[in-house]
């Protein structure tokens, strides 16, 4: 199998197709600072309180964080951010 090389300005993904590949991922610092302990937190919280009929809320959970490791990694994520604070202070300013 061939891996596909990077995009340009695109950052490497882990695996993240099981929630051990997520869990890692986490650990290892892909997401934002504490979402390895937030991630374990919610998921503990969801299963805890689970209908074993309905794992809709761990469902969530594992989508949410890993759309934060995407979102860390994406090299746009930190213009996008600072562009909302500058957006927000102005308006803020200009509100005075």
């Amino acid at each position: 199998m061939t891996t596909q090389p990077e995009a340009p300005g695109q950052s490497q993904l882990p695996p993240m197709r099981t929630i051990g590949e997520l869990r890692a991922a986490l650990t290892m610092g892909y997401g934002f600072p504490g979402d390895a302990d937030d991630f374990e937190a919610e998921l503990a919280r969801e299963i805890n309180h689970a209908d074993p009929a309905d794992l809709s809320g761990v469902v969530r959970v594992v989508e949410e964080f890993r759309g934060r490791v995407v979102a860390r990694r994406d090299p746009e994520f930190d213009t996008a951010v600072a562009a909302a604070v500058a957006g927000i202070r102005k308006t803020r300013e200009s509100g005075r």
